[in-house]
């Protein structure tokens, strides 16, 4: 079904960022933004999502050209369902992209927010260098080791993980975090960085943490390291490289193969991962998890894993068998997503899953009772437990609004590095189960947030990662 859109375009007072507009849609429900949402030619941040308002309407936020703005102000003048309005608000400049290198060629730690004074600040976000720097100084205080992935990028960066609290024995770690999949989403790799620091820094002098109104013991501290956490603070280096140089809103890699100019370059490698990748045969058609065409912000590449920091992330996997809970670090929603992506939760009927022939071309559409996604009830009652937790921490560090949904939330994905963590159990002969997790700092298409915010961001995600590790250690790590 089309909706219509009446062009209420407001006057020139936005924020401009390359030649993206940030733009929100309003409507009476969700379902009155399907087919905007289903135009892979426009872009809806991390994810489309469309949230309730305080006038009883939704807004789903976009980044759109003007020429799209303009097309669709023309296309649906008519009729008022559906009214697009630009951001009114004038903001501060960006956080500052550092230069140099503050950690002295790996010589000079790291030093988190939860480690320093009530109201310390972070002067900027970390350099693609600095992020590799980081992690070789806290492999020269702390005693953190790394590991050097298989694959290098196409443009020839080599990857690196670490892992640290469980001892030289790989089979004892337990927890799995990723950042810098998106090369837009600035500071994840700085959130997940600054948490290692912090964790070290407090067990080594027998501190607890502070992070805004949140505080953690360090029995907390000593809890969380010995569940043993691998970190890949930096999956996209490409990609982020690019856009710390053009301030463009890069999203993807910067393979080549697919396209050689302007947006066509890339694969979003967050659409990349098995699960359910080719989804014009697993999805209903009426949905766009992902998108075929290279210039799509969600172009999901050439085949599953086709990308080498896909290749690279789930390499982590074999490296460290017993991972049980995985989250992936994004921006800018507000929320905290748990599995599946694909499709509404059911615990009831087994035989409706991903791996069911029977089952494809049905996918996607949510609230129908053509197919809905299984997972034990168990498994469902530990991940939103989890979920929540971390919500609640994030909340009560500042007061800013966090949510804990299922991944699907209105509009499915596929492809995506938290189910895949969650499908690897079921798809592959004796692995582990691992929960996957998708946390979204930050607020919506805000992906180049002020200084104010970074650090704000940096309270709010390191707080989340102590309650979601705290929670996942209670549930279980084996």
């Amino acid at each position: 079904m089309k909706y219509s859109l009446v062009a209420a375009v407001l006057a020139s007072q936005s924020v401009v960022l390359a030649e993206l507009l940030p733009v929100h849609f309003k409507a009476p429900s969700p379902a009155h933004f399907r087919d905007i949402v289903h135009n892979d030619t426009y872009d809806f941040g991390c994810r489309p999502v469309a949230k309730p308002t305080e006038d009883g309407q939704f807004q789903l936020h976009a980044l759109l050209t003007e020429a799209q703005i303009a097309h669709l102000a023309k296309e649906y003048e008519f009729t008022p369902e559906i009214s697009i309005h630009r951001q009114m608000v004038k903001r501060a400049a960006t956080a500052p992209i550092g230069t140099g290198d503050r950690f002295s060629s790996g010589t000079v730690a790291p030093i988190g927010l939860g480690t320093k004074a009530t109201g310390s600040t972070i002067s900027s976000i970390m350099n693609v260098a600095e992020i590799s720097s980081a992690i070789k100084a806290l492999g020269t205080t702390y005693g953190v080791s790394t590991v050097t992935l298989p694959y290098k990028t196409f443009n020839g960066a080599t990857q690196t993980a670490a892992y640290v609290g469980a001892g030289t024995d790989k089979s004892n770690y337990h927890l799995y975090l990723s950042a810098g999949v998106h090369a837009r989403e600035r500071g994840g790799p700085d959130n997940l960085i600054y948490w290692i620091s912090d964790l070290l820094a407090a067990n080594k002098s027998g501190s607890g943490l502070t992070y805004g109104k949140k505080t953690y013991t360090n029995a907390q501290v000593k809890s969380v390291l010995s569940a043993g956490i691998v970190f890949f603070p930096l999956v996209n280096p490409d990609g982020v490289t690019y856009d710390q140089s053009s301030g463009s809103l890069w999203r993807k890699n910067r393979n080549t193969k697919s396209g050689s100019s302007g947006s066509s370059i890339g694969v979003d490698i967050n659409r990349n991962f098995d699960f359910l990748w080719n989804f014009k045969k697993y999805f209903d058609p009426s949905e766009a998890p992902a998108s075929t065409s290279p210039s799509s912000e969600t172009f999901y590449g050439t085949a599953a894993a086709s990308e080498s920091e896909t290749k690279n992330h789930v390499s982590v996997y074999d490296s460290f068998p017993k991972i049980r809970w995985f989250m992936d670090v994004h921006s800018a929603a507000g929320d905290m997503l748990y599995s599946w992506g694909d499709d509404d939760d059911q615990s009831s009927t087994t035989a409706m899953n991903f791996l069911n022939a029977a089952y494809d071309g049905k996918r996607g559409p949510v609230g129908d009772s053509a197919y809905k996604e299984y997972i034990p009830s168990a498994d469902l009652t530990a991940v939103k437990k989890v979920s929540s937790a971390t919500v609640a921490a994030m909340q009560a560090v500042g007061g800013r609004s966090y949510v804990s949904i299922q991944a699907v939330g209105l509009y499915p994905t596929s492809g995506a590095s938290d189910d895949y963590a969650f499908s690897r159990y079921w798809a592959k002969t004796g692995v582990n189960k691992v929960y996957g997790f998708t946390m979204e700092f930050g607020y919506s298409t805000n992906f180049y947030p002020t200084l104010s915010e970074f650090n704000q961001n940096i309270l709010d995600t390191n707080a989340g990662f102590m309650d979601w590790a705290l929670t996942a250690i209670s549930v279980g790590l084996e």
